[in-house]
């Protein structure tokens, strides 16, 4: 590839990736936004009552990030889960060796990217390339996007696999 192809390029990929980020990025002000959901959960009524009568508080809901984040399964753990009661048993077999997922709990449909790390060794010439694709597929099930990519790494971080999601 010549210099000026390059550079070129370069430049189309640094606009891409900086139109994907402001998109993203919101007023960033920081004050609370209002609720402007058009309707009500399916937990909730329109009043602002949960389906059991009680009333919502977001106040009192409102817990800190730490919390949450102990509650809240990992997103292997999650992927896991998913397969386990939806997977195939290949599929199942192919995503025990799942050891970690990332970029998976946010999606814009713009430019969402997620990576699975396994226990395969050997990169694309190993013994993970077959598995990886049936972890892509799992994961395109799990998870949903207008515009997404997962890859697929080995133990030593290196491309097993691709798929879109």
């Amino acid at each position: 590839m010549g210099m000026k192809t390059k550079i070129a390029l370069g430049a189309v990929v640094g606009i891409a990736v900086i139109g994907a980020l402001s998109a993203n990025a919101g007023d960033g002000d920081g004050e609370a936004k209002s609720d402007s959901r058009t309707s009500a959960s399916a937990g909730e009524k329109a009043g602002g009552e949960k389906a059991d009568g009680a009333k919502t508080d977001s106040a009192s809901d409102a817990k800190p990030a730490e919390d949450k984040a102990e509650e809240k399964a990992s997103q292997a753990e999650q992927f896991k889960a998913f397969v386990q009661k939806n997977g195939t048993p290949k599929e199942k077999d192919a995503v025990s060796h799942v050891t970690k997922v990332q970029g998976a709990d946010e999606q814009n449909d713009i430019l969402d990217a997620a990576d699975v790390y396994t226990d395969f060794t050997g990169g694309i010439m190993g013994e993970g390339t077959a598995p990886a694709k049936l972890i892509a597929s799992a994961f395109a099930d799990w998870k949903d996007s207008e515009n997404g990519l997962v890859t697929i790494y080995d133990a030593d971080g290196e491309l097993l696999g691709n798929g879109q999601f």
